[in-house]
């Protein structure tokens, strides 16, 4: 059985794949929110991926807009159904790996804090986060 947010990842991939029937959402749930693995067939991953990861990044931001729906936080995961890895050509590894520099560098600055003062100032920055409208 699947769920309202596995449908819409699935009806907006395979619209856009050579084979739409080796598409397959899987749904985990931890303390981060809702992971959707989205697996489709080797020659398509270029066609969600898109140019310079434009096409995955708004998959995610319909994703986003979802979560903000049902109070729920989306992350969308990419996977090469050869090897099971995530995929990562080389244009969407620019794109996807960019932001996490910048994330890492701020946290650096941040670890001198004590661990419940970091707790605390993370929470309300994801606070702000989600009161924005986009």
């Amino acid at each position: 059985m699947s769920t309202i947010d596995q449908q819409f990842v699935e009806y907006i991939v395979k619209t856009l794949v050579n084979n739409p029937d080796k598409v397959e959402v899987e749904r985990t749930i931890d303390e981060k929110g809702v992971l959707l693995a989205l697996t489709v067939a080797p020659e398509d991953v270029g066609r969600v991926i898109g140019k310079r990861g434009v096409t995955a990044q708004s998959i995610r931001t319909l994703l986003r807009a979802l979560g903000t729906k049902n109070d729920a936080r989306y992350n969308l995961k990419i996977v090469n159904s050869d090897e099971g890895a995530p995929a990562r050509p080389a244009e969407s590894a620019q794109v996807e790996e960019a932001p996490v520099v910048e994330e890492t560098e701020e946290i650096t600055e941040v670890e001198e804090e004590p661990s419940s003062d970091l707790a605390e100032r993370t929470r309300s920055e994801l606070a702000d986060l989600d009161d924005l409208d986009i």
